[in-house]
């Protein structure tokens, strides 16, 4: 199947899939509300298989890429689900002590995509840790279905205290420069603004689309944030004047941008919501980002 963009699909198609992909209607929903945009012959199940990841196709560096070293490590997390197994990540070669960055999933746990962002940012320089919310229940399944079904099971309580605890595994490694950033997509870019108000230490936050926090707890932020926005997200977006308020209000160093034209998603590159020229500058403010204020 040739790979297709955002532009291949109605916007309402997109739309329906991201209500799919974010539990607000089941497969059945996505199937029965899609039929009616099947066109020459391809039915509703081939444009939800068309939507889905692709994993392989959009791998960038191999799990045994010489130039890192990579490793799954298990964690204690008291206050959360008591112990969760994470994704540790580092260039294969450095010198000296190095930032940390957590990496934050989406609402399908530790899935290839994630383990191969967390993989790009160690070979930027940086010591990257990728916790998995699904350990508790088994770990992410190989099924991005199976795991957004298991995700509905997660206490978000404990798993808000796993991603927490994360934080101390970073602090506590003698690699580490004492800098501490945070990046996440979408259910992560949510919990990127959560740490951020949790987190004192915490010295960077870039939070992809992710849900804002309450003008009370926004006021606790003390991290500077960059926040990537799509500009088709609406319900991701229609947090955003209140956030910026709050953020302003608080006196938080934040920047914004709003990416024209893009869908909710824009950065996995494993979707047919991939905007390579949007994914590319935002990751390139990422790194720079991360660079400007872990390095110091």
């Amino acid at each position: 199947m040739t790979r297709k963009t955002a532009k291949d699909f109605d916007p309402e198609v997109l739309t329906l899939f991201d209500k799919y992909v974010h539990g607000d209607i089941s497969r059945r929903g996505f199937l029965a509300s899609a039929a009616k945009f099947t066109l020459l012959g391809l039915t509703a199940e081939g444009l939800l298989e068309a939507l889905n990841p692709r994993f392989a196709e959009a791998q960038q560096i191999a799990p045994v890429d010489a130039r890192i070293s990579a490793q799954y490590v298990e964690y204690p997390s008291p206050s959360g689900y008591g112990k969760i197994r994470g994704y540790l990540v580092k260039p294969a070669q450095f010198t000296g002590k190095l930032p940390t960055v957590l990496v934050v999933h989406e609402n399908r746990g530790l899935n290839p995509h994630i383990e191969d962002i967390t993989r790009r940012i160690a070979l930027d320089n940086f010591i990257a840790f990728a916790p998995d919310a699904l350990f508790p229940l088994g770990g992410y399944p190989g099924d991005e279905d199976k795991a957004r079904e298991l995700f509905k099971s997660l206490d978000q309580t404990k798993t808000h205290a796993d991603f927490i605890a994360a934080a101390d595994v970073l602090k506590s490694l003698p690699e580490s420069n004492g800098k501490i950033g945070a990046v996440g997509f979408c259910y992560g870019g949510g919990i990127v603004n959560f740490l951020a108000t949790q987190l004192p230490e915490l010295a960077a936050g870039v939070p992809f689309y992710g849900s804002q926090p309450s003008a009370e707890d926004t006021a606790k932020i003390k991290a500077p944030l960059l926040l990537h926005y799509a500009s088709e997200d609406e319900r991701i977006n229609a947090g955003w004047p209140a956030y910026e308020a709050a953020l302003k209000a608080s006196g938080i160093k934040y920047e914004a941008y709003v990416y024209p034209g893009v869908q909710h998603g824009f950065n996995n590159d494993t979707t047919p919501r991939y905007d390579e020229a949007a994914a590319k500058l935002a990751w390139q403010r990422t790194i720079e980002f991360f660079n400007r204020h872990l390095r110091s």
